[in-house]
């Protein structure tokens, strides 16, 4: 288990086994969890800062009003993940699975994703400015009413995906793979500015 800092708050330490864990309310700063199972973890309000999340396993956990700030995941399973007004700032994910996914609301600003295969997930409402999202695979993905201002969707495939609500100001519908991606009426005009067209009623 991990070393306690002031205020008994978990740092600069390694778990490998977690058995019964939850972070609900509790607040670790620079942890490496190592190949934990939070399967089925309910975490209300946990912090996490600074962390690595190597080889864990989130398969149906939910995560409501919790913050990962500049936390890096590799090799984690986020099957059946809900994340629900959470704060996943600054964070990096490297190979992970991302099957039923599902965001909801919440801050992911400058969170890089590249090359992530989100086929099928779900983000609604979610703060995604600036974040790497250069080479994802989002077909058939629900993305509605997302905050993209900023973000880098260079060579993304997004067949099928609903995009409506969301913002694609920056989106260069040159680089990305669009076919049959539902858009509203606004976005249809950003797009077609983007491409240079004169667009008038």
């Amino acid at each position: 288990m991990a070393d306690r800092g002031r205020r008994g708050v978990p740092t600069e330490s390694t778990i490998r086994d977690w058995d019964d864990a939850d972070p609900s309310g509790q607040t670790y700063r620079r942890v490496l969890f190592i190949d934990s199972d939070l399967t089925e973890v309910d975490n209300r309000g946990g912090v996490f800062e600074e962390c690595t999340f190597r080889g864990v396993r989130f398969n149906a956990s939910t995560h409501t009003d919790a913050a990962f700030v500049n936390c890096t995941f590799v090799r984690c399973s986020l099957f059946d993940t809900t994340f629900t007004r959470c704060k996943l700032v600054g964070s990096f994910f490297d190979d992970c699975t991302y099957n039923l996914l599902k965001v909801n609301g919440g801050d992911w600003s400058f969170t890089a994703l590249p090359g992530a295969d989100l086929k099928g997930t779900e983000f609604s409402g979610v703060k995604l400015r600036e974040a790497d999202l250069a080479g994802i695979r989002a077909a058939k993905a629900s993305l509605r009413d997302l905050d993209l201002s900023g973000a880098s969707l260079q060579r993304a495939d997004l067949t099928g995906a609903d995009l409506r609500g969301s913002d694609l100001s920056t989106l260069d519908p040159l680089t990305v793979t669009l076919r049959d991606a539902r858009i509203d009426m606004t976005q249809a005009m950003v797009v077609a500015a983007s491409l240079g067209l004169d667009v008038r009623p």
